[in-house]
């Protein structure tokens, strides 16, 4: 015979729900976490106090064990951030104990620091560099890498950040809105993309007469100013009619922070290392 379970009276949509007693496993189950949470606010921090809180019965909290936790990090490690100071950049690679541990602390490093404006996996995204390819605007060899993250780009904590600005061609009446137009049209062309011939032809001459001071009669940029090239496929802003004109009229300036105030040297070495193996290092 199959025994009706009492009704709790509530009923939606013609569902009514059966008054059930909950399973005696979970039931244990709570009362075993309201038992740990009791026996968890005598023996740790737990009550807020007007001023702090309860410290518990074993007088220590996490920030502590995470304090000693770094510190025993930080020591045993201490040797070889020292050798890693001590040793020329290039010659890291030729230490394997070495060049492994620059791979993993630089890896550490990139995901807290960097992740957030180049991508997880340093593909960057528009306004921040792809780490991947060997399109570098101020140079993709180790000793290029550690002094841009050691000084940055365009910032103003640091004398020595990397440096260089573009006219605002538009906004500050350099040239008009036909040269512009025109302009665009030549670096639609020397980067291979579909143009106007006619517009072209003339952008060339607006081009030589304004442009290859940073970006030489080719087009091809040049790494000590920062000048990208402008004949490949690599954009930081974007590459289609728009976004070149923007730029013409606009200008950019892209900002790196200086890394030298919130990071270690060695952890400046092991980023720029691990920065140049993911494939685009020179």
């Amino acid at each position: 015979m199959v025994e009706e379970v009492a009704s709790t009276g509530h009923s939606w949509d013609g569902i009514t729900e059966y008054d059930n007693p909950m399973p005696r496993w979970w039931l244990l189950t709570f009362y075993a976490t309201i038992l740990w949470g009791v026996i968890y606010t005598i023996f740790y921090p737990a009550w807020p106090l007007i001023n702090g809180a309860t410290q518990g019965l074993l007088h220590t909290n996490y920030r502590k064990e995470l304090a000693v936790e770094m510190q025993r990090y930080d020591e045993t490690n201490a040797g070889i951030q020292k050798k890693l100071i001590e040793t020329d950049i290039n010659l890291v690679k030729d230490d394997p104990e070495l060049a492994n541990y620059a791979m993993n602390a630089g890896r550490a490093v990139f995901a807290t620091w960097c992740a957030q404006c180049h991508g997880s996996g340093a593909g960057g995204a528009k306004g921040y560099p792809n780490l991947l390819d060997n399109d570098w605007l101020w140079g993709g060899t180790l000793d290029d890498i550690h002094t841009t993250v050691t000084h940055g780009i365009r910032n103003t904590d640091d004398p020595d950040a990397r440096y260089s600005e573009m006219p605002r061609f538009g906004i500050d009446g350099m040239l008009d809105k036909t040269q512009i137009d025109q302009v665009t049209q030549h670096v639609l062309a020397i980067s291979g993309q579909a143009h106007d011939a006619a517009q072209a032809a003339e952008g060339a001459t607006v081009f030589a007469e304004n442009c290859v001071a940073c970006h030489g009669e080719d087009g091809t940029g040049d790494r000590t100013q920062g000048a990208p090239d402008l004949t490949d496929a690599v954009w930081l802003y974007g590459g289609d009619a728009a976004a070149i004109r923007q730029s013409v009229n606009d200008a950019r300036f892209g900002v790196m922070p200086n890394w030298s105030p919130r990071l270690s040297e060695d952890n400046i070495r092991a980023v720029s290392y691990y920065v140049h193996s993911l494939g685009g290092g020179e």
